[in-house]
This record gives structure tokens, sequence and C-alpha cells, in this order.
């Protein structure tokens, strides 16, 4: 038995002898400059010629791609890249839901919200939406699930991209996550290895730390990769992410090596995750352009490193002709191996293979399937279940405009990660229709909260990114000062909504009324819209703590 039958036949790829001989073939045609280039996943945005031809002299092995609004230029654009392409190409997206989804598909909720609804069968309704339309669009690979533990309430990074913070909940919305892209031809990732959320810093502006024991990390992190790598998950991500009680053990003078990333690590990719865990799977980098990366060695240095320690996909490249460089200059001073190379190549095909590519993988868009109204239904159920009364100590619920006729709505807009500041949300202007008379707060005019009969705090901070914190920032919302420190909810009846963030709480342990959402898509301002109402019950579950441990913030 070959390399590629040993690889290619065990889990998760299981490939038929006549899908190994694809592999088999197109790996014998390859020449070394190839091989080189197939090694890396490119950031793809943007449409038309020029996408296509600058993607297609790179021929990688697939691009992630950011997708605008326009659905036709989009869809033209990819379709143009497949057709073009010598080897099928995997596509791949952060399939997180929320504004991390297709613009142009149907609405689903991110994790969080999901984690918030805690249904089992509702996440694989979901998940199964998304891989219908994703391959209909022709995108095939999918970053996720996000299997990170919401362990800290100040990490920006997690939030609303995890599954909340009880890792017996996170497993089974993960694994039904799994099962519902794998199952309809996505393959899924988990990530971020060897899991997040332990340090509240974000791994896109330096290299985060899991501090955990060994013990705690098997009985959570690990527990977690287990169980996806049980249920025969496709690939996982190695974060920028250093886990020091494992070096440790093999190395107890470790020093600043013990600080090294996962995705530079041989011990996490090679030692724990493929010889402990069994992994067979796709090991991806997470991006390197990222600062957790960067920040640890010079990327001549690095970038061979991510193959050499065990990725067999590098994800992302500023500079794609000088990093394909870097790794020819590997192969020639013997740093990095033509076998580990082909390694690389035999599971990175090899997924290509198990998706059905070496088929499909030139076929244009199924754009019939890409919006159905009953996928849209049945999402805006799930939808509708997951917004969440945090707590309502003064009564502020239901609203009417009986009761607040005037309302004062301060509000950071939504902000994504993605998608820039302060867009404005729709949560107003239904409001309105409501027959409430809406005053959006100001800095110029700071119109006074006293001369109101209901003031909201309408936040839209999903999980961003090279932020750093988020947090209800007082001086910002309110223009300065004076207002940041001014308190008026023993006069005027309060309440907070957040389409994202779960914990402003800590910022104001004495907000009277608070609900999460989790997430600023529009389908979700309307449900929450219902609940404040009355129209609907707030069903919701809390997947986090959203009292982040204060001993005030309940009351």
């Amino acid at each position: 038995m070959d390399q590629i039958d040993r690889i290619l036949s065990a889990p998760p790829f299981n490939l038929d002898g006549a899908e190994r001989d694809w592999v088999r073939a197109t790996l014998s045609g390859m020449t070394e400059a190839a091989k080189i280039r197939q090694l890396f996943v490119h950031l793809c945005s943007g449409t038309g010629p020029e996408v296509v031809e600058r993607i297609t002299a790179l021929a990688p092995a697939g691009i992630t791609k950011f997708f605008g609004p326009d659905a036709g230029a989009e869809l033209d654009t990819l379709d143009a890249l497949r057709a073009a392409a010598d080897i099928p190409y995997l596509v791949s997206a952060d399939l997180e839901g929320s504004r991390m989804s297709l613009p142009f598909g149907t609405e689903v909720p991110n994790p969080l919200a999901l984690a918030a609804v805690d249904d089992v069968q509702a996440s694989g309704t979901i998940a199964r939406i998304i891989a219908d339309e994703a391959r209909a669009a022709g995108v095939n690979w999918s970053f996720t699930p996000v299997i990170d533990i919401n362990a800290l309430f100040r990490s920006p990074i997690v939030a609303t991209r995890g599954l909340g913070s009880d890792p017996a909940r996170i497993r089974e919305h993960a694994l039904a996550h799994i099962r519902g892209l794998q199952g309809h031809g996505v393959a899924a990732t988990a990530k971020h290895w060897p899991g997040e959320g332990h340090d509240d810093r974000d791994q896109h502006l330096l290299t985060t730390i899991n501090p955990l024991s060994l013990d705690d990390w098997n009985a959570t992190h690990g527990m977690l990769y287990r169980a996806a790598i049980d249920a025969g998950v496709l690939a996982v991500m190695a974060g920028h992410i250093a886990f020091p009680a494992y070096v440790h053990a093999h190395d107890p003078q470790a020093r600043v090596e013990a600080c090294r990333p996962a995705s530079v690590s041989p011990l996490l990719n090679q030692t724990l995750l493929r010889g402990e865990l069994g992994f067979n799977g796709v090991i991806v980098s997470d991006a390197t352009p990222m600062a957790g990366f960067g920040a640890w060695a010079h990327r001549d240095e690095m970038l061979p490193q991510v193959v050499s320690s065990g990725c067999d996909v590098i994800l992302f490249s500023d500079e794609p002709e000088a990093d394909i460089a870097r790794i020819e200059a590997a192969l020639g001073d013997g740093r990095l191996t033509l076998a580990r190379l082909d390694e690389a190549l035999i599971r990175i095909l090899g997924l290509k293979a198990s998706l059905s590519l070496h088929k499909t993988g030139h076929q244009p868009a199924d754009r019939a399937r890409l919006f159905n109204p009953e996928n849209a239904a049945m999402a805006q159920a799930v939808t509708a279940r997951a917004p969440t009364l945090v707590k309502d100590v003064g009564g502020v619920l239901p609203l009417s405009p009986d009761r607040y006729r005037r309302v004062l709505v301060y509000s950071t807009g939504i902000v994504t990660p993605l998608h820039g500041t302060g867009q404005p949300m729709d949560l107003p202007d239904l409001l309105s229709a409501e027959g409430f008379e809406v005053t959006p707060y100001t800095t110029e005019a700071r119109p006074d909260p006293r001369n109101f009969d209901l003031v909201l705090y309408l936040m839209g901070e999903e999980t961003l990114l090279t932020r750093g914190r988020i947090f209800l920032d007082w001086n910002r919302l309110t223009g300065g000062m004076h207002g940041a420190m001014a308190r008026h909810w023993h006069q005027v009846p309060t309440a907070l909504i957040s389409f994202g963030y779960p914990y402003y709480l800590y910022d104001a342990p004495r907000m009277p009324c608070v609900v999460n959402a989790y997430a600023t898509m529009d389908t979700m301002q309307r449900a929450t819209l219902e609940c404040l109402m009355g129209r609907a019950p707030f069903q919701g579950k809390n997947p986090v703590d959203p009292f982040c441990g204060l001993p005030d913030a309940r009351f």
C-alpha cells in the first residue's frame, strides 16, 4: 500500500480506488513548481476578468471568496475561475451565519444565536441550508464550525462566532454543523486549533495563549476536537495560538518556544493532532498575514515552517509570488522536503476528490438553487427562537406606543468584521412603523433623555477582528465625559438590546432591562421586535454568562 492508499483510503477521506487513482495521476503529472503553488489558498475579493486572470496565473489549491452583494457578477467570476482551472479549485468561505453568510443567500443565525436556540436539529437545518446554497454558488469548503470556548467575556474574537461557553453544548451543535455541511457536499473545518477563548486578546493582533493544563485541555478543547475527528471532519484550522502546557510536557525547560503558535508547531500539529488525536484530514493554517503569525519571526523563516510543521495548506498571502519563492528556497536548502510537500498535496487533492471536484469542479453555479423560499422560512423560524430576555427588573417590557410614545435611541449602528462601522439598523424604522416617535441620539443635538418616555440602547457589534475590545463605550455613544457619566434609568424606562456582543452588562450592571439577540441581520431585528412588543415569547437560553460573574448585574 503506497502513501496515497494509506492516507486516502482511511477516514475522513474514505476514497475508493478510482478517486485515489485520480489523485495519483494528478500528483504524478505536476511539476515541483505546480506543487508549490497548490499549497496556497488565496484571498479572493472583487469580480471581473482581472480577478480571474490573477488567480489563474497563481494556480493555487483554491481561493477563499469574500462576496459582494452583486450575485450575478460574483457568480460569473466564480464560473470563469472554475472553467479556467487546470485542477479544480477548493472554494472556501467563512460561512458563520449572520453577516458572514452569502450576501445574496438566505439569512441564517450565527453560532451564538444557534447556541441560544439550543436545538441540535435546528442547528443541523441551518447547516444544511448553508451547504445547499454554498454548493449552488460553487463554494465547497467552509471554515466552520468554530469550536472555541467563550470562556472569557472580554474576548472579542470568540463572542458571536462561537457556540457559547458550555463544552457539551458546543460539541452537540458543532457535530450537527459538521453533519449538515459534509452531508451536503461542503467540507467542514474545526477551528481554531488547539482552542481559543481563554485569552481575551485577538490572534489577528498577536499570538494568543491557551493557558489550560493538560487535564483541563483534554476535558474541554481536547474533547471537542476528538468528537469532531470521530465525526469525520475533513479539515482542522491551526490557529496562531500557543499551548504551553503541552510543550512543557515534552520539554520542561522550554522558554519562548513554549509560546510558538500552532500554525508553525510540529508538536501541536504532528505529535498531538495527528499522533495522539489521530487526525488524518487536511490541516489548514489560519490566515498568514495575521499578526499572531507575523509577530513570531520573519516571513522568510515562518512560511516554510507552516508546511514543515504539519499544515497542508497555507492560507492567504499579501505577496503571492514572493511567498512561492520562499517555499522554493526552503525546498532548495532542505528546510522543507519533497516528501513533506507530496504528503501535503496528497491530502489537498484527496479533499478535492472527497468533494467530487474531479467530476464537478468545473461546472457553473446552479443559480436556481441559491434562494429557496422554503429555506428562508425555516431559517426565519429558527431565528425567531434566539432573542433572549436577560433581565427586566423594572417591568419595561412589553413595549407599546401607548406606554412609550417618545423613544430616544442611542446606537452604535451595525459593526461587523468585514463591513465597516455604523451601518444603520432597521429597528428604529420598525418602531416608527409601529407608531413610536423615534429620535436618534446625536452628539450634535444631544437631546435630554428626561424628555422621552423610553430610552433604548441598540448595539450591533458582532465579533470584531483587530479591534482588541468590545465594550459599551459611553463616551462615544453620548459624545463626551458629561454624557458618559449620566444615568437616567431611575427616571426614564430604559432597555439595552444587543444584536451581537452579549456582555454589555459588564459596563452597565444596573441597566434595568437587557435583551441579547446575537446577530445584526434584518430577520433577527424583526424577530426581536415581535418579542419586545409582546407578540412573541422570548425563547432563547443564555449560551454564556451575560452577567459576567458580577454580583449586582442580575438585579
